[in-house]
Parts: C-alpha cells; structure tokens; sequence
C-alpha cells in the first residue's frame, strides 16, 4: 500500500476516534455499506473520491487536508495553472486532479478527471456517495451509467446527477476520455 493511501487511512480514522465514533457508527451515519468501509479504513480497498469529500465535510475539514495533510489557507481565490493540479487520488481506471486544492472552506470539490483507454474493456465500478455530481466532457467519449441508464457523452455534454444512485463512467472509442466533475 502507497504511503499517501496509509496517511489518508491514519487521518481517516484519526477524525472518527477524536469524536468517539466507531467504524460501525460512522459508516451508518454516512450511508456506507460497513464492508465497504471497513476495507477502505484498513487499506484493503482505495476511498472513493466522493466517500472522501463526505468524510471531509462531516468532520468540517477540506478535503485537502485529509488528504494531503495541509491545511487550505486561501480565502479569495485558488488559481491553479494547466498542468499544475495536484493528484489527489490514483485508481486503476481514473486518475483525480483537485482544481481547488487549496481553498478554504469550499462549497463543492471541483476535479479534472480522466478515464483511460483501457477502461472500455473494463466492467463498470458503480460507486454511491451522498450529494450530488456535475460532469463535463471536455474529450474523448464517455459511457456513465447512472441509476441504471446508460448515456453515451461527447464533448461539450454535460450530465447533473444525485450522486446517492449508482453511477460510474468508463471512457469509450479506445481513447482516454477527460472531464470535469463537481461534486458538491
């Protein structure tokens, strides 16, 4: 297991014990199947992006400092310039960029996304979180399958969606597909 997935796993369940919570106690609070928390908790399986975000707002905290460790400062802005968008999470079919890392007490989680190539001949990972989700294609072509529809979107579509339905998206074409998400 990566170091940085071990921090986040440390902070995670550092926050759940400063309130006194077991795992058992917040999964139910947060609406996550306990097997699934669990094993994000003890490393057998990677946090959603979604799941982290609710983490980071039931215990009031960016999702930047769980997930980096740093506390957001800027309060006017956060300009992050092409190509300098931190990681935040590396999963075998999307890889995460925060395009807002290091805002203070922000209203959404604003993400580029992209779904590799491989990721067509893949099955679809559905993923629930409570909130909702914006996606914007801004290349390559997209398959999401939300709530059990399958929609099929290019560039310049856009799709708003409760975010508590079973969704997942995987790129289409034998391309790389990338998007911005907002997840709010």
């Amino acid at each position: 297991m990566a170091e940085e997935i071990r921090d986040i796993i440390q902070r995670v369940r550092a926050l759940r014990e400063i309130e006194g919570l077991s795992a058992r106690d917040l999964a139910e609070e947060m609406g996550f199947a306990l097997p699934d928390y669990q094993s994000w908790e003890e490393g057998g399986a990677d946090f959603p992006i979604g799941a982290l975000v609710e983490i980071a707002a039931r215990f009031k905290v960016d999702l930047a400092e769980l997930v980096s460790g740093k506390t957001a400062k800027l309060k006017t802005y956060c300009l992050t310039r092409a190509g300098g968008a931190p990681e935040v999470s590396r999963r075998p079919m999307y890889s995460y960029w925060s395009l807002a890392h290091n805002f203070h007490r922000k209203k959404a989680e604003p993400f580029l996304v992209e779904a590799g190539a491989d990721t067509e001949s893949k099955p679809l990972r559905l993923n629930t979180h409570p909130g909702q989700e914006f996606d914007y294609v801004l290349e390559g072509r997209i398959l999401i399958s939300v709530g059990g529809r399958e929609l099929e979107l290019g560039p310049g579509d856009s799709i708003y969606y409760d975010s508590q339905e079973p969704h997942g998206m995987k790129a289409l074409g034998g391309n790389p597909a990338r998007f911005l998400a907002f997840i709010f």
